[in-house]
């Protein structure tokens, strides 16, 4: 077992509430990143929203780049941010993982999101708390299985993102198969 700091550095996000909203057209515009964004990400979908939250500031405010793991302290989920939240801006609700060459970056997030030791600790550390919020404190001990071979890690990381992206697009076909048979049925019943 090894300790998730000693092969990951963890970033922390930026204070949202000490970061100074201007109203100057030559601030930077910068996205919130949230908990849908982490949800396309998994999947490498994008929804398409257009509802995200933008602050603009001159402020010093952490970004996230494609390929980054993030770690959500909120909802205990991470993933690999996609292209299309590339720059958005990550709160302290956030956590940047950045792995060592033992660990691949998606091995990582299958690790955190599906190992049971994992979510054994996850649910030790939130007994007895009354908000559901892990602590940078808890994540940076959490206890890691032994890691295989760097190329098994690859392996399984590229497997486990490829069946998560399988999953939704069947679900995506699914509704649209369904919104499709219930038009039907609603113009059959209007012969």
């Amino acid at each position: 077992m090894i300790r998730l700091e000693g092969v990951v550095e963890l970033v922390s996000g930026s204070p949202q509430f000490r970061i100074k909203e201007v109203f100057d057209d030559k601030a930077p515009l910068y996205t919130y990143y949230g908990q849908s964004d982490i949800e396309e990400d998994l999947v490498g979908m994008d929804s398409n929203r257009s509802d995200s939250k933008q602050v603009r500031t001159f402020d010093k405010v952490n970004t996230l780049s494609q390929g980054d793991v993030v770690f959500s302290l909120i909802s205990g989920k991470s993933t690999l941010v996609g292209e299309n939240h590339q720059g958005y801006l990550y709160t302290q609700n956030y956590v940047k993982l950045v792995p060592d060459e033992k660990v691949d970056a998606k091995y990582l997030v299958y690790i955190l999101n599906e190992d049971q030791s994992i979510k054994k600790q996850v649910q030790m550390g939130l007994q007895g708390s009354q908000v559901l919020k892990y602590t940078l404190k808890q994540v940076k001990e959490f206890l890691l299985p032994d890691l295989p071979a760097i190329e098994t890690q690859r392996l399984i990381g590229e497997l486990y993102f490829n069946q998560l992206r399988l999953k939704a697009l069947r679900n995506r076909a699914a509704n649209s198969e369904t919104i499709i048979v219930l038009e039907k049925l609603r113009e059959a019943s209007r012969k």
